[in-house]
């Protein structure tokens, strides 16, 4: 069975300047919750971004054992979700309901599967009852929730969240922890953000990324705790 998710060498630059990624190597099995952890600029959307094609660096990726080119990209993004940080970026219709049904409409379903499909994913979230409301007018924990029903909806074997506790208060941050440990063990999750105390609860095991190098990887209960590691990537240790 091939793996989830491979990098090879993969090195990434804006505008021919500074490399944002340098030569970065991962390699996540189907079915692992695995976090990249880093300060602000250590180069996790980079990563993320090109994980799906949004982005292409120089280098090899594999997901589920197709390389990302311009022939695959399609198959691809059908088995990768990506939530955004910021879930304005991803919510763009004028009802919960139609941004959910969006994706599984543009994959060809039937509308009575996909009416099904929209159920499920509020279902999922905990947001039944939210179909015809207006997501402009919804909380940032709301709207976090209505990006991840989007992605579920399409029912993809991977799950990409960058910085999904950014901007959250401490309540709804606990609930959309517990949302995505609550979701199906057979989904592969990759995890990028800084908060410490999410990757330690959610994956098990992480890879720690500074000024775009891999400079670690291991066990959160120990790498997020070292802190001669956590002080070269300009993070708190726990």
């Amino acid at each position: 069975m091939p793996s989830a998710v491979v990098t090879e060498n993969l090195t990434f630059s804006y505008n021919h300047k500074t490399s944002a990624l340098e030569n970065v190597s991962i390699k996540i099995e189907k079915g692992e919750h695995v976090g990249i952890a880093g300060a602000n600029g250590a180069g996790k959307s980079t990563l993320l971004l090109n994980l799906v094609g949004i982005l292409r660096g120089r280098g090899k990726i594999t997901i589920s054992g197709m390389e990302i080119n311009d022939k695959n990209i399609k198959k691809i993004r059908e088995k990768v979700g990506f939530v955004f940080q910021n879930p304005d970026d991803q919510l763009f219709c004028l009802t919960v309901k139609d941004d959910i049904a969006f994706g599984p409409l543009n994959m060809g379903l039937p509308p009575s599967l996909v009416e099904k499909k929209v159920k499920e994913a509020l279902s999922l979230v905990g947001m039944e009852g939210f179909e015809e409301r207006a997501p402009m007018h919804l909380s940032i924990g709301e709207k976090k929730r209505i990006s991840l029903a989007t992605i579920l909806s399409m029912d993809p074997e991977i799950l990409i969240f960058d910085e999904p506790s950014s901007g959250l208060d401490s309540g709804a941050r606990k609930k959309f922890i517990d949302l995505i440990i609550n979701l199906k063990s057979e989904k592969t999750l990759i995890i990028a953000s800084h908060d410490l105390l999410l990757l330690e609860k959610v994956c098990s095991r992480i890879y720690l990324l500074s000024k775009g190098k891999v400079i670690a990887e291991g066990k959160p209960d120990i790498l997020l705790r070292d802190s001669s590691l956590m002080h070269s990537a300009c993070l708190e240790p726990l």
